[in-house]
């Protein structure tokens, strides 16, 4: 059977992860889910907060409509070169330097993978930031067949933050036996 394919833009972003030493970019079980989330909003404002080398974007950029746009951030001044560099040659996609905040001035989101900063710091900002009927994507969670939730034998407060939000229907989803996404979708 052959493999899935992996978008051309997703190895490049991948082999500039290697070259600068980069271990934490996206998974491929969640890029498809990017892709995915991205798709379902063909004209509409896509956000990422944690660019890294570029490969989340990269997935997100597969599933990007012709009317969308690409806006995301990343803290590392090298890092967001190197991504930058893989998308220069569309101005859907804007790559940004610096804090997380500065993607408030391109909101509201019609999809928001957060992934960097405000998922933990600002959690409840990070849920402003999305437009009614938004998709919301947060990666790198331990399963937990509990309810509440728990990461380490305490409460997982992050986890029920997001799952629990009455401004949000949300699940959490698991991407392989050792991680899960929670995917929300903000309430009109």
């Amino acid at each position: 059977m052959a493999g899935r394919v992996v978008p051309g833009r997703v190895v490049t972003a991948e082999r500039l992860a290697a070259e600068a030493g980069f271990e934490k970019s996206c998974i491929p079980e969640v890029g498809r889910l990017l892709r995915l989330a991205a798709a379902a909003k063909p004209g509409g404002v896509v956000a990422e907060s944690g660019t890294g080398s570029g490969v989340g974007t990269a997935w997100l950029h597969s599933g990007l409509g012709a009317g969308a746009r690409l806006v995301t951030v990343e803290r590392d001044e090298e890092l967001a070169r190197r991504a930058a560099g893989v998308f220069a040659d569309d101005d859907r996609v804007s790559v940004l330097t610096g804090d997380w905040r500065m993607l408030e001035q391109h909101a509201p989101f019609d999809v928001f993978f957060c992934d960097g900063g405000g998922k933990r710091d600002a959690p409840e900002r990070v849920v402003e930031l999305l437009a009614p009927g938004g998709i919301l994507v947060l990666d790198d969670f331990t399963p937990s067949v509990d309810w509440p939730p728990r990461f380490e034998g305490e409460v997982d407060e992050l986890r029920l933050f997001y799952l629990t939000h009455p401004d949000l229907d949300a699940t959490e989803v698991l991407t392989t036996p050792s991680s899960s996404a929670i995917v929300a979708a903000r309430r009109a």
